[in-house]
């Protein structure tokens, strides 16, 4: 049985934890980058030309006996047009919009990354691997007092008492512009992930701690491989409350 430290806002141990049986899963990161890459696939954009792209043109062929390739050319003119080889042409080969780009995984296989990836939060060769700073002693599991805190400023108050607030300040160091045309398209700025809280559906947390650099904050019941394992790399560095360490062994034993 693995045991956690439960810590106050100041930093204290408070008391101790049995950890639920999820906690003792065997790493498995072929299923975990499986389980991520299936739920980015899920959100893919159909994209290609429209069907008649290149084809509205009044382009055709001359014929033979003209001494002339046998392309469609513009109606007075002679210049070639609708072909792909033709500038302005159609696509030989365009990308289907109608395609399946989706990708699939078992239901148990799913089910088992997700448990694997909550393992490997509290291996802290994994997390350090991952580039988190840290001073803390993993498992990181709060009292549920940190879900009704109100304020960013006592948030970050809580986190450097816990000792990761350096991993916050190494994803807003981290922030660069991003290389190629991404950057004109909306996505400027690459951003580096941080520290992921777990706590309860209705917690005021949700709000006082997403606008801190790289910090993710979600509910027990919404934990998947892709908030637990960024870049389908495992060992995120997390933070439990104690709530949602008592519903995480109820979801998953």
């Amino acid at each position: 049985m693995v045991t956690a430290k439960i810590i106050d806002l100041s930093g204290n141990t408070k008391g101790e934890l049995d950890l639920p049986g999820v906690f003792n899963e065997v790493y498995r990161p072929d299923l975990i980058k499986r389980a991520v890459l299936t739920a980015q696939a899920k959100r893919y954009q159909p994209y290609g030309p429209r069907m008649y792209s290149g084809m509205d043109t009044s382009a055709e062929s001359w014929g033979s006996g003209r001494g002339a390739a046998q392309i469609p050319r513009i109606t007075n003119g002679n210049r070639a047009a609708r072909v792909p080889q033709a500038v302005g042409g159609r696509r030989a080969h365009p990308p289907k919009p109608e395609a399946d780009r989706t990708e699939k995984v078992n239901k148990k296989e799913r089910r088992m990354a997700v448990r694997s990836a909550i393992a490997a939060t509290i291996d802290a060769e994994l997390v350090k691997s991952r580039g988190h700073r840290f001073e803390a002693e993993l498992p990181l599991v709060a009292s549920d007092e940190l879900e009704n805190v109100e304020k960013t400023k006592d948030v970050v108050s809580f986190l450097q008492n816990a000792g990761v607030y350096e991993d916050v300040l190494r994803a807003k160091d981290g922030r660069n512009i991003r290389a190629g045309k991404g950057k004109i398209r909306g996505r400027r700025f690459k951003n580096r992930k941080s520290l992921l809280i777990v706590a309860t559906c209705d917690s005021v947390l949700m709000k006082s701690a997403r606008n801190l650099p790289g910090v993710d904050v979600i509910s027990v019941d919404a934990l998947n491989t892709e908030h637990l394992a960024p870049g389908t790399q495992a060992g995120r560095l997390t933070l439990w409350t104690e709530s949602a360490i008592s519903s995480l062994g109820g979801m998953f034993e």
